[in-house]
C-alpha cells in the first residue's frame, strides 16, 4: 500500500497565494471601476398650458342632392305656389328630374397628441405626450454625475 505524500498541501498554498497576488495587481485592476448608473426618483410638475395636436382626415362621397320646386323661386309667392302645385299635382317626375349625384368633400380632425407647457422647481419644460395630463404631470427626475475619463500618465 502506498503512503500519501505530506508535502503537496504544503507546496499548493504558496502556489495558490503567488497567483492570486498577480491576478490583483497591475493595469486591469484600475479599468474595473464601478460606477453607479444614474439616482432616479419620481416627482410631479405643474401644468401650464395643453395644446392638442389634430390630425386633418379628408373624405369625399357621392350624395344625391334635390332641388325642390320650393327652392327655386325666392320670392314668397312662388313658394305658395310651388306648395300648392306640388299638393295638386303630387308627382314625383319632377322631383326626380331635379336631383343630380353631387361630389362632398368633408374635413374631419381629431386629437393625436397634446403638446404639454410644465413648470418643475422654476424651470419651464414641454413634451409631446399621448393624453391630456390634467393639472399634474408625474415626472422621472434622474441625478447622473458627470464623470470624466482618467487621464494617462
Amino acid at each position: 500500500m502506498a503512503r500519501p505524500v505530506p508535502f503537496l498541501p504544503v507546496l499548493a498554498a504558496p502556489i495558490l497565494g503567488l497567483v492570486l497576488v498577480v491576478a490583483g495587481t497591475g493595469p486591469a485592476r484600475a479599468q474595473n471601476t464601478v460606477i453607479q448608473a444614474e439616482n432616479v426618483r419620481f416627482d410631479y410638475a405643474q401644468v401650464l398650458r395643453v395644446t392638442p395636436v389634430y390630425q386633418t382626415l379628408r373624405a369625399t362621397s357621392v350624395e344625391e342632392q334635390c332641388e325642390n320646386a320650393e327652392n327655386k323661386g325666392d320670392s314668397r309667392l312662388s313658394r305658395v305656389v310651388g306648395a300648392v302645385k306640388e299638393a295638386l299635382t303630387r308627382e314625383q317626375k319632377e322631383q326626380q328630374e331635379a336631383c343630380k349625384p353631387v361630389t362632398v368633400e368633408r374635413e374631419f380632425r381629431r386629437p393625436i397628441a397634446y403638446d404639454v407647457d410644465y413648470v418643475y422647481k422654476g424651470s419651464k419644460y414641454r413634451s409631446r405626450l399621448p393624453e391630456d395630463p390634467g393639472n399634474r404631470l408625474r415626472i422621472r427626475v434622474s441625478v447622473t454625475p458627470v464623470v470624466q475619463a482618467p487621464r494617462s500618465r
